[in-house]
């Protein structure tokens, strides 16, 4: 049950008589209701307040519960004085505190409390001291009794003045009811009409145990509302629980702490060394250019314990890296219609949403043979989205059309006999928020720089335990999701 449902169900509770004992010395609510008509007859005869409208007799299909048998139920109209308000022009209120607090709708009601910052000199739809305020358009049902002495009212609020009732148990019955208010709300901006609130069925319990059952609902507020607190931290920490275990695995994963270690799979510094073979080989057949070394590994930089049969490697090391092409050098009044001589332009959405086949821009052969073949993909390229949404991977499938990436992507080639779903495990964990911590911008974030981007640190460990780690993560990170 939400706190809310909880509080609820209390002041259900509340008028349906079922909080407090009823007790026969406080008399009963037909009597009540006789002293009210009597207080009532006698402040419209001095003008005081205004005789409202008849309203029809009670229908049983009106009385959604039993009540006790010393309450009378009642139409709200004939126990209450309703004011509407009126809104007043610029012109009328100020902000310098002159004339009186001018309320104008539920912004000025939080928690029950009210927040004036406005102020009039020439009010006319006046609440008193002790009135009962009511939220009747947009915001319907926030309530606050008041305790300025005046206050001017707009049109989305009434004031409500009981006659010899308690205005508390008034305001509690008005909460309870405001579910129902709502349905009656009407147009696009909701509201409720006076006849709505008027025309409310009130169980009306004699004075003294009005003041019993309010005392009894505020001993019971604060248990609702350390209730609250906890539930909220309970269903912040469900709402949590799915991502923070799917981080913890993740974590444990490139950490060495999901599989077990096996010594007969070699280790991750003999992995790296075949790793350098491929890449020297690929040099020798200029598919990739010579690099500038990398900067040895130092003992600070690593930001955590790895098994001893794992090593730490830079990022620049295990792959070639290519960004899209400058904004000059490929913009739109270059696309042409797919045909035979054309080539694809690869998007930032063939990235996010894992699609080769997205994207409708593509250039002439004779442009890409000229200018663009540096940024030609393969089959098995990883491309990344590089601004805006960073960090997304999509690994390139067999069966793609001949194509280039664009300003807002970069290829990534990783050399063999790397596991590339190990590796994108690592990049969606650590590059992705350390990309975002170096990126520059405001509102769209970019992937930083190769001379950053190069020398981040990545756990290697053996090729075989790499798979195992994927496998791992492939049976518990479906269970991760089914939390959700």
């Amino acid at each position: 049950m939400t706190p809310e449902e909880l509080r609820n169900s209390i002041l259900q509770y509340a008028i349906q008589g079922k909080l407090v004992e009823q007790r026969k010395e406080e008399g009963t609510g037909e009597e009540l209701f006789q002293q009210i008509q009597a207080e009532k007859q006698k402040l419209i005869k001095e003008g005081i307040i205004r005789k409202e409208k008849a309203l029809p007799e009670i229908t049983e299909e009106e009385m959604p519960f039993d009540i006790p048998e010393s309450w009378n139920l009642v139409r709200f109209s004939s126990v209450i004085s309703l004011l509407s308000g009126a809104d007043l022009t610029p012109d009328k209120y100020n902000s310098l505190e002159n004339g009186i607090p001018y309320i104008t709708g539920a912004s000025n009601i939080e928690n029950g409390i009210l927040e004036i910052n406005r102020w009039t000199e020439y009010p006319n739809n006046i609440a008193i001291r002790g009135d009962l305020l009511l939220t009747c358009k947009g915001t319907v049902g926030k309530t606050v009794i008041l305790e300025e002495e005046k206050v001017h009212i707009a049109r989305q609020l009434m004031s409500i003045t009981t006659i010899v009732v308690d205005t508390s148990f008034i305001r509690y019955f008005v909460e309870s009811r405001v579910n129902y208010l709502k349905t009656q709300a009407k147009s696009m901006i909701p509201g409720i009409t006076r006849n709505n609130v008027l025309s409310l069925v009130l169980p009306l319990p004699p004075l003294a145990e009005q003041k019993r059952i309010v005392a009894k609902i505020e001993e019971l507020l604060p248990y609702i509302d350390c209730y609250e607190e906890v539930w909220t931290k309970l269903e912040d920490f469900n709402n949590r629980f799915p991502e923070d275990m799917q981080k913890s695995l993740l974590q444990y994963a490139i950490q060495g702490k999901l599989v077990e270690q096996r010594e007969e799979e070699g280790t991750g510094e003999e992995l790296y060394q075949q790793i350098q073979i491929e890449r020297e080989r690929l040099i020798a057949k200029k598919a990739i250019k010579v690099e500038k070394p990398l900067a040895p590994i130092t003992d600070e930089e690593k930001p955590f314990d790895i098994p001893e049969n794992w090593t730490w490697v830079r990022f620049g090391n295990l792959g070639s890296y290519r960004k899209g092409p400058f904004g000059s050098a490929l913009t739109k009044n270059m696309f042409v219609p797919k045909g035979n001589n054309s080539v694809k332009v690869y998007e930032q959405k063939n990235a996010i949403q894992k699609d080769a086949t997205l994207g409708e821009y593509y250039i002439t052969r004779d442009y890409f043979e000229n200018k663009m073949t540096g940024f030609e993909v393969f089959p098995g390229d990883i491309i990344v989205s590089c601004a805006g949404t960073i960090g997304e991977t999509y690994v390139l499938p067999d069966d793609i059309e001949q194509g280039i990436i664009n300003q807002a992507l970069m290829r990534m080639k990783l050399f063999e006999p790397i596991y590339v779903p190990y590796f994108l495990v690592f990049f969606d964990v650590v590059l992705k928020e350390n990309a975002r911590a170096h990126s520059k911008g405001s509102a769209i974030k970019n992937i930083p720089p190769f001379k950053i981007l190069k020398n981040y640190l990545i756990p290697l460990p053996p090729l075989a335990e790499q798979k195992r780690i994927v496998a791992k993560l492939e049976e518990l990170l479906p269970l991760c999701d089914r939390l959700k």
